[in-house]
């Protein structure tokens, strides 16, 4: 009995159809940027210093600078991502007082500035940006510091319950149910946010967009290697995640180009109100419909695939009728992807692969952001390097495989971490350089993650085995912070050594997996369990 991978060799395996597809999709992968990373600039930390009523005409009397000011009048200037501290207070003197010196104003107090006695911030903050974020706007520095942690939780909370339940749906009712649906939750959720006033409404539609926004973005993902040839199947999935990444290079122009946090949302936002007119445009998987026993809808839409393909269907393929297992449709369900031996392998080490992968490229940026310097240009630089991440990617598993490479990238990564760990602080340039390698490598082993993940499911559970493995980059993206910003208190470069211990594991865990090089995608379980 014939595959429909042998059909679609017969009827175009990447001819105009599927490239059609492929590119309305990739502008959905690109439109995916600002949830993911948005709270870079939604939630950007400008400098800040507590404000102190009488200083600015003090200033004005004495003609400071700006510079002279902060001296003579600020405990310390607050950088971005200022613990509660001395940077957060104010001295308790009267700026107002007609007595003050200009040259030494705290003397004029106390003789002694270092006795001049420091209070809690009551009159608000000022911040060296004309640009606006939520920091800005509710104040989210020093003891509220944490409710911007929260804002970014938030979303990778919703990614993480999204990523089962959006999952089971793309499943059980269809790839373009689900992403005709999350498209619009996202964008009214999009919209919603811009306009509410308060911090707290704020966080629960940023939630509500990390509940559809990745079972969208990823059951995109899922479509477009579903209508593709085996031949193809790796490079749409890589050319997909790689639309990702040109997002964050348009993203980051935006957000160059537009000050205030609202604005920025907005139009990120509007545009994706486009995407439902994908409703005429895109395809149901025949492969789901296969794997639901809805045959005649699936040879419909390839025989609409060989019209467009300008290809002559095979007059023993029209016909065809697919065999269904068990009798007819399956349903998707949790116990399938650990009741059998190799799915239930396959399933923990996916998982593993996914957590180390988040914690690795998100920690690597947090920890080379540590002394921040132009924050547009440092976003560009961890976009930039992506693309030959991709690059090296695509030369390479066509002739050498998935695993293998794979393995060498989360060995690469791990071991660049140890190199720039070891490295002395007084060679930067040696340890930005490392720092780098290891940005490359773990790129490199969260595209492969991706596409291999959909290769060792059956049809009917593979958006679900998808979405719950990654659900572990989430949970992955919720303690990184924790493991760079405490972890670097006891010693500033032992994060790179966690990073190190969790790269090294998921290489050698990457090698017990089966080689999916040249395979047609597993329809059933038993399909799984004979892989090898």
């Amino acid at each position: 009995m014939p595959t429909l991978d042998d059909i679609l060799e017969n009827v175009g395996e990447f001819d105009r159809f599927q490239k059609q597809t492929f590119f309305v999709l990739c502008l959905l992968s690109a439109a995916f940027t600002p949830v993911y990373v948005g709270v870079i600039f939604f939630g950007f930390i400008p400098e800040h210093r507590c404000f102190s009523p009488g200083v600015a005409e003090l200033s004005q009397r004495c003609g400071w600078s700006l510079e002279e000011q902060l001296n003579h009048t600020v405990p310390e200037w607050g950088s971005r991502g200022a613990s509660f501290g001395s940077r957060c207070r104010r001295y308790e003197v009267d700026w107002n007082a007609t007595d003050i010196s200009c040259t030494d104003p705290l003397g004029s107090f106390m003789g002694n500035w270092s006795t001049v006695p420091l209070g809690p911030c009551r009159d608000g903050w000022v911040y060296d940006s004309p640009r606006t974020s939520l920091v800005t706007e509710f104040n989210l520095v020093c003891e509220d510091s944490w409710k911007l942690d929260l804002f970014q939780s938030s979303v990778n909370a919703g990614f993480f319950i999204g990523s089962i339940n959006v999952g089971y749906i793309a499943d059980r009712f269809g790839r373009k149910f689900c992403l005709l649906n999350t498209i619009l939750a996202n964008v009214v959720c999009g919209i919603l946010l811009v306009f509410v006033p308060t911090y707290l409404w704020i966080v629960i539609f940023r939630f509500l967009q990390g509940l559809v926004s990745k079972g969208c973005w990823t059951a995109g993902y899922i479509l477009v290697t579903e209508v593709v040839g085996p031949k193809y199947r790796r490079t749409v999935g890589i050319l997909y995640q790689t639309a990702f990444s040109v997002g964050l290079l348009v993203f980051d122009a935006i957000a160059y180009t537009i000050p205030h946090w609202r604005w920025l949302q907005l139009t990120v936002t509007l545009p994706s109100c486009f995407f439902l007119l994908y409703y005429w445009c895109l395809p149901e998987s025949p492969r789901w419909l296969i794997s639901q026993g809805k045959n005649d809808k699936a040879m419909k839409i390839v025989s609409d695939m060989a019209k467009k393909n300008q290809k002559k269907m095979c007059s023993h393929f029209e016909d065809i009728k697919f065999e269904e297992e068990d009798g007819g449709k399956q349903s998707p369900s949790l116990i399938d992807l650990v009741r059998t031996p190799q799915m239930r392998k396959n399933t923990f080490i996916l998982m593993y692969n996914w957590f180390t992968s988040s914690v690795l490229y998100q920690g690597l940026i947090m920890y080379m952001g540590v002394a921040a310097g132009n924050m547009y240009l440092d976003f560009l630089y961890s976009a930039l390097v992506e693309f030959p991440a991709a690059f090296i990617i695509i030369v390479t598993i066509d002739h050498v495989g998935r695993r293998y490479p794979w393995a060498a990238a989360n060995m690469v990564a791990g071991a660049a971490c140890l190199v720039t760990a070891l490295i002395p602080e007084d060679i930067h340039w040696l340890k930005v350089i490392a720092a780098c390698i290891g940005r490359m490598g773990i790129t490199m082993a969260f595209e492969m993650v991706c596409f291999v993940n959909t290769e060792l499911y059956p049809t009917y559970i593979r958006n679900l085995g998808v979405m719950v493995c990654s659900s572990l980059c989430d949970v992955g993206g919720v303690i990184v912070p924790f493991i760079v910003y405490r972890l670097v208190e006891v010693w500033h470069d032992l994060p790179l050594i966690v990073f190190t211990v969790l790269g090294l594991i998921a290489g050698g865990l990457v090698l017990l997996l089966p080689e999916t090089k040249g395979r047609v995608l597993p329809e059933t379980v038993e399909d799984v369990e004979n892989f090898h």
